[in-house]
């Protein structure tokens, strides 16, 4: 991506090629979440798990309102 440009290369010649790093962290984290959620012997995983609307298995909640003012 930014592989051309001088600055990006003497960074990463320093730091190393920490996007890459925290890219192949970020793969290795889903490959690892989704071994333990599709285990046949977890039985704690929510219904919903996944699916778009949902937090850890519950129901998307309507909106909240606010109270009416009161009567004069």
């Amino acid at each position: 991506m930014f592989s051309e440009t001088p600055i990006y290369s003497r960074l990463i010649a320093e730091r190393g090629d920490i996007p890459a790093r925290a890219r192949d962290e970020a793969d290795r984290m889903h490959r690892l979440q989704e071994q333990i959620f599709s285990s046949p012997s977890n039985p704690g995983r929510p219904r919903h798990a996944g699916q778009p609307g949902s937090l850890f298995g519950t129901a998307p909640r309507p909106p909240r309102t606010s109270p009416s003012p009161p009567a004069e």
